[in-house]
């Protein structure tokens, strides 16, 4: 068995555009007619020009190459122009191009990726969503009053998460992050904070955990602050509360606070990962199955997680196929912790497959059919390109101001 094409594809997310602006495909396909797909997420290049890059990665290294060898192809990606160090870039475009491999693998074997992985641990896997507004575009009108930053208006959307069987809410009212952060917060935007989760504990109670998302906005003091406001209130974790680039900074916080530290979405590569068990500074990994480096590097964080007893929870601000890749690696992993999902998978958000994913009461169910358990649907994806020019996801450009 041997690759020999490639299709790419890039498809606009209509509204809401809950999961981004846009979502990036691949197709494998072998000379004996096994086809495979994958996403990449990688946000810091124009989506065209991504897939041109993941056209010349599979010119260079997975043209004629066997699936199967998936360390080889790692290692030649990792790799290739000398460079064997993590970049968010070429790990991003080989995850899509890696996870495509994996589905023609399950497909040829017939069986579930998961079960190639070690097989299935878990028959039901847990899962969260994010506080998105009720009706309307995921990108509200300047200044109006929104789930964002209205904690009354959350708490309300919460409890409907809440009815609707999801145990478990992630928001995150701690005002804008940017290209400058780290930063002190505002006096208000701990207030906010706070009132968030006031208002949303009183709102479900003991029925679903809170999960507290930043965006590496706060230097070490300024999270500590921050951390010291959400104790009472016993949220799950206490997400990415300084930039990505020294755990260390983030272990001060994990020793200072009661709540789990969850980090790893901008990360990549078992390296990044190690670095932040190392240090301790985070203790649930948030690992994306589109940037992280593939399945298999995802699977050995997993087991690197469990030597130090920390979990896994798989992150999701992108499209179908990596949510399909998520779920076959939280099946298979022990240290399976929670799942992102977007909303209950359903609407726009899934008009680009053919085939859905299955949620129930709070759950996701992991498919047994061959491979991911997911196929692209072509004519959907033609008839909505993305036509802007905004990245998927973009940081305020100006400093906040004290």
């Amino acid at each position: 068995m041997h690759l020999d094409h490639i299709e790419t594809f890039v498809f606009g997310n209509p509204p809401p555009r809950h999961g981004g602006r846009y979502f990036i495909f691949v197709r494998l396909r072998t000379a004996c007619g096994i086809t495979g797909v994958g996403e990449i997420y990688c946000a810091s290049f124009g989506p065209d020009l991504v897939a041109a890059m993941a056209e010349d990665m599979f010119a260079r290294h997975f043209d004629g190459a066997d699936p199967h060898r998936i360390e080889q192809l790692w290692r030649q990606s990792h790799g290739a122009g000398f460079s064997q160090r993590p970049d968010p870039t070429v790990m991003g475009v080989f995850s899509g191009l890696e996870m495509a491999c994996w589905d023609i693998i399950g497909k040829a074997a017939d069986q579930p990726v998961h079960q190639l992985m070690g097989g299935k641990v878990h028959a039901r896997l847990r899962s969260y969503t994010y506080l998105y507004p009720p009706e309307g575009d995921v990108y509200p009108a300047p200044g109006a009053p929104s789930v964002y930053d209205d904690p009354d208006l959350a708490a309300a959307q919460a409890l409907r998460m809440v009815e609707a069987g999801f145990t478990a809410i992630k928001f995150d009212p701690a005002g804008p992050y940017t290209i400058h952060d780290g930063r002190q917060p505002r006096l208000a935007h701990l207030d906010r904070s706070e009132m968030f989760c006031k208002r949303i504990r009183e709102a479900v109670g003991d029925r679903a955990d809170l999960l507290f998302g930043t965006h590496g906005q706060f230097t070490v003091s300024g999270a500590k602050r921050m951390a010291r406001r959400l104790e009472p209130f016993e949220p799950l974790w206490f997400e990415e509360p300084t930039t990505p680039e020294n755990p260390a900074d983030m272990a001060e916080i994990a020793r200072f606070t009661s709540i789990p530290i969850a980090a790893g979405e901008r990360l990549c590569t078992k390296h990044e990962f190690a670095r932040l068990l190392e240090t301790g500074a985070a203790s649930i990994l948030q690992m994306n199955l589109g940037r992280v480096g593939g399945l298999l590097e995802a699977k050995k964080i997993a087991g690197m997680a469990e030597t130090r007893q920390a979990q896994i929870a798989p992150h999701l601000y992108c499209g179908p196929v990596v949510a399909a890749a998520n779920i076959q690696i939280a099946a298979c992993s022990p240290n399976f912790l929670i799942l992102e999902s977007i909303g209950r998978f359903e609407g726009p958000y899934m008009s680009c497959v053919t085939s859905g994913i299955r949620w129930e009461d709070g759950y996701v169910i992991p498919p047994d059919a061959p491979g991911l358990g997911i196929d692209l649907d072509d004519a959907a994806i033609a008839a909505s390109p993305y036509t802007g020019t905004n990245l998927h996801l973009e940081m305020g450009q100006e400093p906040v101001l004290p």
